[in-house]
């Protein structure tokens, strides 16, 4: 115990030093300098050139065994809450335990300098498994979550929370947890297998009374990698995070993920809900990644849950934005009053500066269950970091559910595949008929004369009997056509619509697998 309180005091300390190298308090005539990013970046670059070393003490087995239900009884005492009736803001902590067996060393910044927030047993209420009893103060938290008053100045909602390796979730007004963002993937879907950072301290900027941005520090860090991050979180109808990050890797990495999300996609309208026995129509915590590149073009890609790994990959350079997308906001498609996935957010991702030539990369692995996060997407460099050589992004993560910038103008809202009888099928072919609806933008005012068109593509297969129509009563416009493959069995197809030569959608961009 004596240990772990030294350490944590020599670097409270150590960040506290002031220009001249002595501590700050030594020197009461100077002026304390302000902790900042400057701060983590030196204790990421410290830590690099030293070997990797897991500090994270052993778990009890009598919270290492615990199951999720069990975990989830654990609950921080609201009354204990980080600057309760002081801000805005509020912050409590989770306790580790379950899956997340590892510490998070948690540290207050305010205006007298840095200090260490200390590990109690007391701070939590253990509901049915009752009190462990006096567990050491090196135990510490598995990570902690920030609250702010989103809908009502009577009530402090759940705004962001940080826990398990480098997963972090936030809300906006009137969303409900579903996918996740994280600092940083390392070798996702790769033959040498994915390495996961984790978070191993936070400092929390102690915000002013009528402050509405928060500012999180944070150090990386994992066997191929360190780095130091700053949040700016900014609550609202879309609340957004400002992430910086300087990154110190200790080994060449061949693919590094910068600004990955995390979701679930178990099935949608399109066809595959056949493979699962289930009341519900739709299961997924997001519908589709979003993609607007570099030349400008809007892209959407439909989520499925494939049989066999999938990975793709989108080439660009200097990308002005990607995201994973819950579109399908209508609870009649899921008919889920306890998870209403009808109220996930989406989350937008925009790059702060030029990040240069590589691809946003969409990883889609099958699964049964909707307990498990089956899509990840992320940004991945074209050239390989190397070993020794530091590099930075910035980027602004926006957490929404409806917009009209994400895209401006027609989007995708649904996606059907089937094998429905047309003139001239032939099973023999494998020809699939494809059904595609837009709506939004200039398409919501158009008379269903007008002659909108549908250009459509096909990489791996052919197209015909192509037809565009406006559904009836709705602003609603399908395109439908008949998809005939060829070769290995994998079509890579794309659409949108036009008036006049003129783009009025977005491009949907689909890839149909045989026995997908």
């Amino acid at each position: 115990m004596r240990q772990y309180l030294q350490c944590l005091a020599v670097i409270a300390a150590a960040l506290l030093t002031d220009a001249t190298g002595g501590p700050a308090d030594s020197q009461p005539s100077q002026p304390t300098v302000q902790f900042g990013f400057a701060n983590v970046d030196k204790l990421a670059r410290e830590r690099a050139a030293r070997p990797y070393q897991d500090d994270s003490p052993k778990l009890p087995e009598s919270l290492a065994n615990l199951g999720y239900d069990q975990y989830r009884d654990i609950r921080y005492r609201p009354a204990d809450a980080i600057w309760r009736g002081q801000s805005m803001f509020e912050v409590q902590m989770f306790h580790r335990g379950f899956n997340f067996d590892r510490r998070v060393n948690l540290y207050e910044v305010s205006d007298a300098g840095v200090r260490p927030i200390l590990y109690s047993s007391s701070m939590f209420d253990w509901g049915k498994l009752g009190s462990p009893g006096d567990l050491p103060p090196e135990t510490g938290f598995a990570g902690f979550r920030v609250h702010f008053p989103l809908h009502t100045p009577a009530y402090k909602d759940e705004l962001i929370a940080f826990l398990g390796a480098s997963y972090f979730r936030f809300l906006g007004r009137n969303q409900g947890y579903g996918l996740s963002a994280r600092g940083l993937a390392l070798d996702t879907a790769t033959a040498a297998g994915e390495e996961f950072p984790y978070f191993t301290d936070f400092w929390l900027v102690r915000p002013k009374s009528t402050d509405r941005t928060l500012t999180i520090y944070a150090l990386l860090d994992s066997k191929g990698i360190t780095g130091a991050y700053r949040f700016e979180v900014r609550p609202g109808t879309v609340t957004q995070v400002e992430v910086t990050n300087r990154l110190y890797p200790r080994r060449t990495i061949e693919k590094l993920g910068v600004a990955p999300l995390t979701s679930m996609f178990l099935y949608g309208e399109n066809g595959a809900s056949r493979r699962f026995d289930d009341f519900r129509p739709e299961v997924h915590d997001s519908d589709g990644l979003m993609i607007n590149n570099g030349a400008g073009e809007w892209l959407w890609r439909p989520l499925t849950n494939p049989r066999d790994l999938l990975v793709s990959r989108f080439v660009d350079e200097n990308p002005r934005g990607f995201g994973l997308a819950q579109r399908d906001r209508d609870f009649r498609n899921y008919q889920d009053n306890e998870s209403r996935f009808e109220r996930r957010p989406s989350y937008w991702v925009e790059p702060l500066g030029r990040w240069g030539k590589g691809s946003v990369e969409l990883v889609e692995l099958p699964s049964r269950e909707e307990i498990h996060d089956n899509i990840v997407a992320y940004w991945v460099p074209a050239n390989r970091i190397e070993a020794g050589k530091p590099v930075s992004y910035s980027y602004l993560l926006s957490a929404f559910a409806t917009s009209h910038r994400w895209p401006p103008g027609g989007k995708v809202i649904a996606t059907r595949v089937g094998t429905a009888a047309i003139g001239g099928y032939d099973e023999a072919t494998g020809a699939r008929r494809v059904l595609v609806d837009f709506a939004g933008g200039d398409l919501d005012v158009l008379d269903s004369s007008q002659p909108v068109k549908a250009e459509v593509k096909a990489n791996g297969g052919t197209v015909d009997a192509v037809t565009v129509e406006q559904l009836p009563g709705t602003g609603i416009w399908r395109v439908a056509f008949r998809m005939t493959p060829k070769g290995d069995g994998r079509v890579d197809m794309r659409c949108y619509l036009t008036l006049y030569g003129e783009a009025l959608t977005e491009t949907w961009s689909y890839l149909w697998v045989r026995d997908s």
